[in-house]
Order: structure tokens, then C-alpha cells, then sequence
């Protein structure tokens, strides 16, 4: 492995679509690389907080969990299983991101932007509106490098 190469590579995942391209790149890019799936669990108290809204935490957070060894196993790599750990956190997903990222020592981020454009669902609108979406907070706030895919 070169030295620009990272050995830890965040990839957090929001229950969104097409999350499972952003594991299959880290895994294809890094292939030496281990990798944490990071299941973000948005507080009820979050304004725009997604989904489940009346649910009790631990039942979001399994649900979560849930999702994430699905989407782990829904990618055809046979031996990403060994290089793939599930972690799961409550918390704005533009805060906790840079900062797990920072605090666990993760070499660089790579997440699914969902961009404006077609497919991306209802939520484009509010991040035209809003001006910004997850993503574009995730790679202003931390100090690791980050691809987005689109």
C-alpha cells in the first residue's frame, strides 16, 4: 500500500439510497483499507429528523443497525465482511461525522451525497432551499479528506 493509501476509511450511512455505492468505492478504491460503516441515528429533537419520528430510541438505533448489515451484505465483495465493522451513533449526522471521524482516527470519509438532481427524492427541494445538504457540512467541518459521490 502507497503512503497516500488509507488504512481507515469512514463510511456513514443515513438510510438513504444508493448508500451501498459509497461502501462498494471505499471498499474498491482502498482495498487494504478497514473500513467502519457508521449508522447515524438522528435525535428525535433534530429539526428535519428522518423518519420514525415517534419510535423510542434503542428501536431506531436496532432498526439502524439493521440497515447497516444489510447494506454491508447487499455488496458482492466476499471478502468485505473481515475488513467491515458496524458502528452505530445518535447525533446530527453534520456533527458527528467530523468528529468521529477526528476521534477514532479515520484516514478519510467517503459518503453518499444525494445531490438536487433526479432520483434524489423530495429531500433535493429542501436542500435547495436550505442551501446545503449533509455532505457539503461533512466536508466543511472535518479535517479528513472526503469524497462524495453523486
Amino acid at each position: 500500500m502507497a503512503d497516500s493509501d488509507p488504512d481507515h476509511v469512514l463510511v456513514p450511512t443515513l438510510g438513504r439510497p444508493r448508500e451501498d455505492e459509497a461502501l462498494a468505492y471505499a471498499l474498491e478504491t482502498f482495498p487494504d483499507a478497514d473500513v467502519t460503516l457508521l449508522t447515524v441515528v438522528t435525535p428525535l429533537d433534530a429539526p428535519l429528523s428522518e423518519g420514525s419520528v415517534l419510535e423510542r430510541s434503542e428501536v431506531r438505533t436496532d432498526q439502524a443497525r439493521d440497515s447497516a448489515t444489510e447494506l454491508l451484505e447487499s455488496v458482492p465483495e466476499s471478502t468485505a465482511a473481515d475488513r467491515v465493522r458496524i458502528e452505530t451513533v445518535e447525533g446530527r449526522p453534520g456533527n458527528v461525522v467530523p468528529r468521529y471521524a477526528s476521534e477514532e482516527g479515520f484516514d478519510h470519509v467517503v459518503m453518499y451525497g444525494s445531490g438536487s438532481g433526479p432520483g434524489s427524492g423530495s429531500t433535493g427541494f429542501v436542500r435547495r432551499f436550505l442551501g446545503r445538504g449533509i455532505a457539503a457540512t461533512v466536508v466543511e467541518r472535518t479535517t479528513r479528506p472526503v469524497t462524495v459521490l453523486e
